[in-house]
């Protein structure tokens, strides 16, 4: 949801080895992206949704380590009105990421040359893949990984939205994005938390999608995650017909690939192999969904 935890964290300073880099040209929009090579070519790439003040340098080293992790390619971009992607200026409607899982992402997998994919998304990132799985054929997703997922508003993440507003408005808080955004800084921020704390953004529910979406998922919170309770994985797990892992990490808010890296990594790849070695049962009478902690 807000940058403002992830860029205070402690010891996320390094930043991985440079990238294969470039723009997405979809028409007119320019989309910046990040990518890295796989062991095998043939796999599936894992195609990185950030969060809502995020961007392809704000996931730090952990696409790298994922690339190493699962063997997989591993593609992040900016969306628009993020990092070096083209600008959007706000307002943005509360329907923005209806709009990034149901008209931009498809394209973007087209413009990329993506084949099979694997969707890892992070807060609205994850809610875009969810939204993407469950409203548009997705015939090349294999399976989500949603970190920190929404598919409903909760006053918890009102809430520390309001925070960030402050701490934007009076705080360090741009200075400290406009490191990664530059000039889109006035267009992420106000078109981001302006979108959430809209009172139409009240009655935004995935909820619809859920039902639509027959692939595998996994999904991993942090247990102390300030912007939202475990009610959203449990009403994705209740209401979507793929199976469904869920990982709870002690100690860790709303970021876990930042918070708890490592056991992230150790939840996601085995999760990948099984999808790229067919070993996940999908569709109706598939496996329930498990949860585990720590």
């Amino acid at each position: 949801m807000s940058i403002l935890i992830i860029i205070l964290l402690p010891g996320t300073d390094a930043m991985p080895p440079r990238p294969a880099t470039g723009h997405l040209r979809l028409g007119p929009l320019r989309l910046e992206y990040h990518r890295y090579d796989g062991v095998a070519p043939d796999r599936p790439t894992l195609v990185l949704l950030h969060e809502g003040l995020g961007c392809v340098e704000l996931w730090r080293d952990f696409p790298r380590r994922l690339a190493q992790s699962t063997g997989c390619p591993v593609l992040a971009y900016s969306r628009r009105g993020y990092g070096g992607s083209d600008g959007r200026p706000p307002p943005w409607p509360v329907t923005y990421m209806h709009e990034e899982g149901l008209e931009i992402l498809p394209r973007v997998l087209q413009a990329a040359g993506i084949g099979r994919a694997i969707l890892v998304g992070h807060s609205d990132g994850a809610s875009i893949a969810l939204i993407h799985a469950g409203g548009t054929p997705a015939r090349q997703i294999l399976g989500l990984v949603l970190m920190a997922p929404h598919v409903f508003a909760e006053e918890l993440s009102l809430d520390s939205i309001r925070q960030a507003r402050v701490a934007y408005e009076e705080g360090d808080l741009r200075q400290r994005l406009a490191r990664y955004h530059g000039d889109n800084v006035d267009h992420a921020f106000p078109g981001w938390n302006g979108a959430w704390l809209d009172p139409a953004f009240r009655q935004w529910n995935l909820e619809p999608y859920l039902p639509e979406i027959d692939l595998p998922l996994l999904q991993i919170q942090g247990e102390e995650d300030q912007y939202g309770t475990r009610l959203q994985l449990e009403t994705i797990a209740a209401r979507v017909r793929g199976p469904v892992t869920t990982r709870l990490l002690p100690g860790c808010r709303h970021a876990p690939h930042l918070d708890r890296p490592q056991e992230t990594l150790d939840a996601i790849a085995p999760f990948v192999a099984r999808l790229t070695t067919g070993a996940v049962q999908t569709g109706p009478g598939a496996a329930p969904p498990g949860t585990t902690t720590g």
